[in-house]
Order: structure tokens, then sequence, then C-alpha cells
């Protein structure tokens, strides 16, 4: 196994650095029931906050499941040991709510009044038209 370098080393501890200074991390969570909302202060001073409805792992947890959140990881990750899922700041933050499978099938699931009254008026005229042959 070759040894680790001093430069190596160095180069490390300033992506680390760099890291520790640009990605958002918590210095509390905790679940608001009222609100049904997890809520996460960050080392910058911002609050940012997410319905568990959204997270895979999370959608069916109870209240007293939710309210177990902790942060781990120098504030990088939340964690629900119950639950045994485990979350990065820096993902949930970007949206990140699942696997990506997860994810995909959530796409497209809006539902409006105009894509409802869009799709009644489709269907009273046949629905979706047939594919002309050949095509």
């Amino acid at each position: 196994m070759a040894e680790i370098t001093d430069a190596e080393i160095e180069a490390a501890r300033e992506r680390g650095r760099i890291v520790a200074e640009t990605q958002p991390h918590a210095t509390s969570a905790r679940y608001d029931a009222k609100a049904r909302r997890i809520i996460v202060e960050l080392t910058n001073g911002a609050t940012f906050a997410f319905p568990p409805a959204l997270v895979e792992g999370l959608t069916s947890a109870s209240d007293d499941e939710l309210a177990e959140v902790e942060v781990i990881g120098k504030g990088y990750g939340l964690h629900w040991e119950t639950l045994d899922e485990d979350y990065t700041v820096p993902g949930l933050v970007n949206g990140v709510f699942g696997t990506a499978k997860f994810m995909a099938a959530r796409a497209g699931r809006a539902t409006s009044e105009a894509k409802a009254a869009a799709a009644r008026a489709n269907g009273a005229k046949g629905g979706r038209p047939r594919k002309a042959a050949g095509n």
C-alpha cells in the first residue's frame, strides 16, 4: 500500500474546508407536528423545512417516529433511529427526497383543476387520438 504524502493530506484538508464552507449543514433539526414539517436550522443562519410526506422512508411515519430526528455527521446528515433512515442535508436542501426510482415515480403526479378540466374535455372528445397507420 502506498504511503500518503503530506501534500495529499493537506489537499484533503483543503477540500474538507471548502465543503464545510460551501455545503449546507445542520446545527439542529426537529419535527413540527402541527405544521407536519421537519425543520432544519443551518449553520449559515437559514432555516430549511420540508414535509416528510415527500421523503422516501418517511411518508407513512408516525409523529412520534418523525420526532426522533437527530443531526449526525457534523451536521451533514439527518437520522431516524426507529425508522432506520438517513438523509444528507445537502441532498435534502437540493430536493433529493429518495432514490432515483422513488423520485421518478413521483414526477408528473401534480394535479390541478386545469389539468383535470383538460382531461375531462379530452375524454368527452373520445380520448387521445389514435396514431395514423404507418407511424
